[in-house]
């Protein structure tokens, strides 16, 4: 892999607020759809990413940024998505196209990010399109990889279908044939009724396996007890998903509301193996878009009433959440977009944090300022934040002046804890 250039991070490139705040960072000036993942080895090593083939890597906490363009044997096309295992081992999943389609790729890292493995192809059926990739690792360091399978992306062919996919490996470099999962059909249109945002989840060596995705205005859960053999006969509905995943927000040119779907892995608590769920979706109707989170402590047999996660009065819009867990310490984080303080599309980003494993959280501004959202520039389908060991890493996509940026701000556990506002 050849390096381009070292670029060093301008820690509060943006002029803060009056307010106290975390320090923002500039990660790249051009750039968007980020994403990043703390080593679990040794917190001092993070690597983020962005669209279209962008890997940054730090060994000294994000102090300082080293930045690669991603190569592989089957190509990038963008959609990186980033994670660590317990061992130290960074994997990067991707979208490529073959023939003109959508397909999936898995790369490894195990030196911090400065170089990547050539790549192994997950979807093995390059005859169809595969889109939206996330991933689970267990401690064991087996990946899951889910996805929506289409038959024609974006036909509006009544007889073209979609469907929820998972493979399984033990190394990241040979893939096992794709299970499929979603029993509920749905169409070619990549819209309210198409099956999206599948996320596997795991618990401990893998045995008990999880996923869940949103369709047709509700969010559907499957698991198996076997390593991922054996699936539900029946998609279980366990949440309702008003306006579904595909939502319009003023100034965001792809906004959604997908689910993501995590495993408590602390070792022998009260709450390993809970199951935490996020989302957003508009109960209060199309000027108002929240965020959602529900939790099972029983693999999913039972889940607790959908609680509000952004604390904020009624009426703006809180959107596209990203969801991680500190395994060191059981805290749950998600970040996502806030416009509680402004009437127009002027943005902030916040994170909101649990440290009773989801039964109630704190909400805290991380951006140091605001932005205003332009639907005329591409931002992308995600954001990222990682945590270990007390250390957490959130990413996001600023638009301005015509133009998207990646910044991201590094913190600690008590850093938040002094900013929660009384």
């Amino acid at each position: 892999m050849k390096k381009l250039f070292v670029y060093l991070v301008l820690s509060a490139v943006i002029c803060p607020v009056a307010e106290a705040q975390l320090k923002n960072s500039l990660l790249d000036p051009a750039a968007f759809e980020p994403s990043i993942a703390i080593s679990k080895d040794n917190p001092e090593i993070i690597v983020a990413s962005s669209a279209p083939d962008n890997i940054y890597h730090s060994a000294n906490g994000g102090m300082s940024w080293e930045k690669v363009k991603l190569t592989s044997v089957y190509g990038v096309s963008g959609n990186l998505i980033l994670y660590s295992d317990f061992k130290g081992n960074f994997y990067c999943l991707h979208r490529t196209l073959i023939n003109n389609k959508s397909q999936i790729v898995m790369q490894q890292s195990s030196n911090g990010g400065k170089t990547w493995s050539e790549g192994a192809l997950v979807s093995t059926d390059t005859s169809r399109y595969a889109i939206n990739p996330r991933a689970a690792i267990d401690r064991k360091g087996n990946l899951f990889v889910t996805w929506t399978d289409f038959d024609i992306y974006k036909s509006d062919n009544q007889n073209c279908m979609s469907r929820i996919l998972l493979s399984r490996s033990s190394n990241g470099k040979k893939w096992s044939k794709p299970v499929e999962l979603s029993q509920t059909p749905g169409n070619c249109n990549d819209g309210d009724d198409t099956p999206a945002g599948a996320t596997p989840a795991v618990m401990g060596g893998g045995q008990r396996a999880f996923a869940a995705w949103a369709n047709g205005h509700k969010i559907f859960f499957d698991r198996a007890f076997d390593g991922g053999d054996t699936w539900l006969m029946n998609d279980l509905a366990i949440a309702e998903q008003a306006g579904g995943w595909s939502m319009q927000i003023p100034g965001v040119q792809n906004a959604n509301g997908m689910p993501m779907l995590l495993c408590n892995n602390t070792r022998q608590t009260d709450l390993t193996g809970a199951l935490l769920m996020v989302w957003a979706d508009q109960l209060r109707g199309e000027n108002d878009t929240d965020i959602w989170f529900t939790r099972s402590l029983n693999f999913g047999d039972n889940w607790v009433q959908p609680e509000r996660v952004n604390n904020d009065a009624p009426g703006k819009h809180q959107y596209l959440p990203s969801m991680t867990f500190d395994a060191s310490t059981g805290n749950i984080y998600i970040v996502y977009y806030d416009r509680r303080n402004y009437v127009n599309e002027t943005t902030d980003v916040y994170i909101a944090f649990s440290k009773d494993g989801g039964a109630s959280f704190k909400n805290v501004k991380i951006s140091d300022a605001p932005f205003v959202a332009d639907a005329a520039v591409t931002t992308g389908n995600f954001i990222g934040i990682s945590a270990h060991d007390g250390t957490i890493a959130a990413t996001w996509t600023r638009t301005e002046n015509g133009t998207a940026s990646v910044l991201l701000s590094v913190m600690k556990q008590e850093e938040l804890e002094k900013l929660v506002k009384p």
